[in-house]
């Protein structure tokens, strides 16, 4: 039977105290290829991993202990409701079927028939039960990203512990995939440090995902990765190879670069790639469609900083033809930051949102025109 979580609560969050937040974001920084525009949609404390919901709702994952439900209308949000909380870094969040699966650092939730829930949610809060909770409980690149892919298989990634270990490649550094109700655990991909998105090509149904670096290699070594997957069982290199031709000082000994799979595209060193989306609309350019967005959380080990903005490449052909600035102006020229991109997510109407962990709101990208 379904179990109530002991914490759980929702409740509205004020319209206008949002609305005078979002007047002090200073997006008119953001730089744009010509006819798009930028606005903001919603005010999220934390926001991070987004999913398109039905009935106008955005489902959104936080690092602290709260997932949030917003409404929203046209260009704009409406209502931003905590759906839950007390929660373990409520990171990923994924919908099917007409539930609403949230992945904590060692467990999957499932809130069933979400819509119903949420309509209720006045006089009953949501319920919840655990598909799983056999995940590893270490915090160290514990947030995870989930989505579920083509198969019909919810994709969970573990990151390894550590910045550069050995750590036991069936639990950690991986990208794991599980049925729906938590059963069928198998490792999907291996030596991947730390992954915090991925999405399917929707022309091949074959998977891509970032993977972050390691640190303390220097400003310039290694680049965070853009890898390709398109079969189960392949291993990217961790922690022996970086970037595809980087040895690890300490394990790269023990087996060569040759070995593994190398990245589709190396997008910079600590630039933090984290959630990636391909672009399945229909009101950006035609060049647009089926491009990968990529949300670069920014450095935060660099002696000068680099990321906080949103890259766009295009794939032909299982390859990567085209790596460039979508977005960017969250970091100052002076080095000051007033915003860290965490994911991006493809609206109905063919928007594209961008979360925002580091100013709490979720920006709305549109196309206008020349």
């Amino acid at each position: 039977m379904p179990t109530s979580l002991a914490r759980a609560a929702i409740a509205c969050c004020a319209l206008p105290a949002q609305i005078a937040l979002a007047q002090h974001l200073p997006i008119e920084r953001i730089k744009l290829p010509p006819g798009f525009e930028i606005g903001v949609f919603a005010t999220v404390r934390g926001a991070r991993s987004l999913a398109i919901g039905p009935d106008h709702v955005v489902f959104v994952g936080t690092r602290g202990d709260k997932v949030y439900a917003v409404r929203y209308s046209g260009a704009k949000a409406t209502e931003v409701l905590a759906l839950a909380s007390g929660l373990n870094a409520p990171n990923g969040v994924a919908v099917r079927d007409g539930a609403l699966y949230v992945a904590e650092i060692n467990r999957i939730l499932r809130y069933d028939d979400i819509e119903k829930q949420l309509a209720n949610a006045t006089t009953a809060r949501p319920r919840a039960v655990v598909v799983t909770d056999r995940y590893p409980r270490d915090s160290h690149h514990g947030q995870k990203f989930i989505r579920f892919g083509p198969d019909g298989w919810l994709y969970v990634p573990v990151g390894a512990p550590c910045n550069i270990c050995g750590p036991n490649p069936s639990r950690y550094a991986l990208i794991s995939r599980i049925r729906p109700d938590g059963s069928g655990y198998e490792v999907f991909a291996t030596g991947i440090r730390n992954s915090v998105g991925f999405d399917w090509d929707p022309r091949t149904k074959e998977l891509w995902f970032t993977d972050n670096g390691r640190d303390m290699l220097g400003d310039d070594l290694p680049s965070d990765e853009l890898n390709h997957a398109p079969k189960p069982g392949m291993n990217f290199g961790y922690p022996y190879c970086h970037q595809g031709d980087v040895a690890d000082p300490e394990f790269g000994r023990k087996r060569g670069c040759s070995e593994f799979a190398p990245p589709a595209a190396k997008l910079g060193p600590h630039v933090a790639s984290l959630g990636m989306r391909f672009y399945t609309g229909t009101s950006f350019p035609a060049e647009y469609r089926n491009n990968i967005f990529v949300a670069e959380h920014g450095s935060w080990n660099r002696s000068r900083k680099v990321g906080y903005r949103v890259a766009r490449v295009a794939v032909e052909g299982g390859r990567v033809v085209k790596h460039e600035t979508f977005a960017e102006g969250w970091l100052g020229s002076d080095e000051s930051v007033w915003g860290r991109p965490v994911d991006v997510e493809v609206m109905p109407d063919g928007s594209l949102l961008v979360s925002d962990d580091h100013a709490g709101a979720i920006y709305r990208i549109a196309y206008r025109g020349r």
